[in-house]
């Protein structure tokens, strides 16, 4: 008889967010009276920009002309969408980068759950907790994380770094040695940021220990304080140390189109082992490359209209999360987050655990965030809202929440 992988039996329940969305689907339907507000899940609600929808017509049309119809993409990406995220994501930054160092995929998720692949299943992770899932999930599956604990919800060969509080949720570097650290910045789910000398210390960490930093960069639009940098590869020495992940989603409302990519510098090696060319086999076998019209999308996002039109977006959500950030200050709880991230982190009130709250504000004010353990033991205590709401919503959910 045919065997299945057993390392899938061991993870815990569900996806969060899928069980997040059997919650709230089941109270609708008990409740079809209520008006939900969902600030839990990270999608974005604006539509896509003028000069993307505008890139998406002009490309349709040439799919529908014998003389520029294209078929399979490249498997690492057009030249005109790597090209020019070479030019405006990092030279720009004075990173060095080139074109042949860039991947372009179907978004950040995929990458950052596929890139264990290329890794040694001895390989050690060490990620921040709290954390997103994907990161220990992908790794579980994997057969690396060893045996999980139930009560104390970690994984036995899982290196965790908490984030909380009392480090100001910057990760300490940890007692064990890593070979692959999990960052995220700015982070989910607590919207916190490393300054560049801080990361540096991170880089240089990784090099002297010959560890590899996987960063998801997936929120660097948002940053909006100057000491914070927007891509690893500003940090020096990052070129042999770090794989950087990022995403159209957030920044550019694509989470619909589904475009991201990721960066494996050439000086990135294993021994003698050029990491790149282990992840230009692995997308090249197993990725059939991100659609035509959606790559000439991707590339409109760096046009002048394209650059002004969504920073108009993200400025938008920005002000969601000001005004839920400081609505919530005003009414006396803790929070953290929602100025570099479009992500409010807040305590609990009253010792309240994650999900009772949850499910406390899911049924007296008909508003869904996520519950902070969802993300890892240290999430304990704390909760998740997102500002991609409509800015009304937003609004109405913090009122909502006040009226408690």
């Amino acid at each position: 008889m045919y065997q299945v992988n057993e390392n899938y039996l061991k993870l815990p329940g569900s996806y969060l967010f899928s069980t997040i969305g059997k919650k709230v689907n089941a109270f609708a339907e008990a409740n079809p009276d209520k008006e939900i507000l969902r600030l839990g899940i990270g999608d974005v609600t604006q539509p896509l920009c003028p000069a993307v929808i505008e890139a998406l017509h002009k490309a349709v049309d040439e799919m529908a002309d014998p003389a520029t119809f294209r078929g399979y993409a490249p498997d690492l990406g057009y030249d005109f969408l790597r090209n020019t995220i070479v030019e405006k994501d990092y030279k720009a930054r004075g990173c060095d980068i080139s074109p042949d160092e860039i991947f372009v995929s179907d978004g950040a998720k995929s990458d950052s759950g596929n890139i264990q692949e290329i890794f040694g299943a001895c390989s050690k992770i060490a990620v921040c907790d709290p954390v997103y899932p994907v990161y220990v999930d992908s790794n579980v599956m994997a057969g690396r994380t060893g045996i999980y604990d139930a009560e104390a919800e970690t994984w036995s060969d899982v290196i965790y770094m908490p984030t909380t509080k009392e480090n100001g949720f910057v990760p300490e570097k940890p007692e064990k040695r890593p070979d692959l650290i999990y960052l995220c910045l700015p982070n989910n789910p607590t919207g916190t940021t490393l300054t560049k000398a801080q990361l540096q210390e991170w880089v240089d960490y990784a090099n002297k220990e010959e560890a590899v930093i996987i960063f998801d960069a997936a929120y660097e639009a948002y940053i909006a304080e100057d000491d914070v940098p927007h891509s690893i590869y500003e940090c020096d020495g990052a070129r042999t140390c770090a794989i950087e992940i990022r995403s159209f989603s957030k920044n550019a409302g694509f989470t619909g189109l589904r475009l991201g990519f990721t960066v494996v510098p050439k000086d990135l090696k294993a021994g003698d082992v050029c990491l790149r060319d282990l992840w230009a086999r692995r997308h090249g076998t197993k990725f059939n490359g991100a659609p035509y019209i959606v790559q000439r999308a991707g590339e409109a996002v760096y046009s002048p209209e394209g650059k002004a039109q969504t920073d108009e977006q993200i400025a938008y959500y920005m002000r969601n999360a000001s005004v839920i950030r400081n609505g919530l200050l005003d009414a006396g709880y803790e929070v953290f987050g929602g100025i570099n991230a479009p992500y409010i982190w807040m305590k609990t009130p009253d010792g309240m655990k994650s999900w009772d709250f949850f499910d406390h504000l899911l049924e007296n004010a008909n508003v869904v965030g996520t519950p902070g353990s969802g993300f890892g033991p240290s999430g304990e205590g704390y909760f998740r809202l997102t500002a991609f709401g409509t800015y009304e919503n937003s609004v109405a959910a913090l009122e909502r929440i006040k009226a408690l």
